[in-house]
């Protein structure tokens, strides 16, 4: 046995206080043979997260992970417990009747759903999309849909807004249009009565039937009520398959 393993093992055992004479020569044979067991279990954990699934594996896994046993089946394969509800949520796997959040799942979808989107959320949870949307409004999170607007951009929008273009005014913000439109909205500024020109009623015709009207609005750089009132005016309606806006 190497004399730096056996320095390394003293200290181990010294720190944790598992023997009072951690560098007696009986204790560290002992000692260091638990420990480099301990240490090829950890090894070899965390290398079968990323080791295909053997078809024993995934029979185990239909057969436990219904019944809310992901933990003995990670424990039984050496794998990850999220390594495992990732791999059932791929082959559509579900747990029948209802599986509770841990706490640990919970602190993590605290500190990821801000800026990360659900679905990849859902992959490093093993939960559906559905799920982790659901558990994120039941505890109150929210997303933050735009970044805080500075006041030198506020200035620049009340000077904008009343003669441009929405989208032009976007593209000079570095925003998006509807962005630039619910603030507008918020802070009560109003654009002057601009005409629908041939180009813009003819793209909205066109892109109508299949689009919603905020995709529309800013397409042709109106605002989501103007171009919803347009619409109503045009008399113009949505083909049986498109979704309703």
């Amino acid at each position: 046995m190497h004399s730096s393993y056996l320095t390394q093992t003293a200290c181990r055992l010294s720190w944790g206080g598992v023997v009072k004479d951690a560098a007696s020569p009986s204790a560290l044979a002992f000692w260091s043979k638990i420990l480099r067991i301990i240490d090829m279990q950890k090894a070899k954990k965390k290398k079968n997260a990323w080791i295909s699934w053997s078809e024993d594996e995934v029979k185990l896994l239909k057969k436990l992970f219904p019944h809310g046993r992901a933990r003995e089946v990670a424990e039984r394969t050496g794998r990850p417990l999220t390594a495992v509800r990732q791999k059932a949520y791929s082959m559509g796997i579900k747990t029948k009747g209802c599986r509770c959040w841990t706490a640990n799942e919970v602190k993590i979808l605290k500190k990821l759903y801000r800026d990360e989107n659900i679905q990849s959320i859902a992959d490093t949870l093993g939960w559906s999309y559905e799920a982790v949307g659901c558990k994120a409004r039941k505890i109150g999170l929210k997303k933050e849909r735009y970044p805080p607007w500075s006041e030198q951009e506020l200035t620049l929008l009340k000077k904008l807004y009343p003669n441009n273009n929405t989208r032009d005014i976007a593209s000079e913000l570095g925003r998006t249009v509807s962005a630039v439109a619910e603030k507008a909205y918020k802070l009560g500024l109003s654009e002057k009565r601009r005409v629908w020109s041939k180009k813009e009623l003819n793209l909205l015709k066109k892109l109508y039937p299949s689009r919603t009207a905020q995709e529309i609005a800013g397409q042709i750089g109106r605002t989501v009520q103007a171009t919803r009132l347009r619409i109503v005016k045009l008399g113009l309606k949505k083909r049986l398959s498109a979704a309703k806006n």
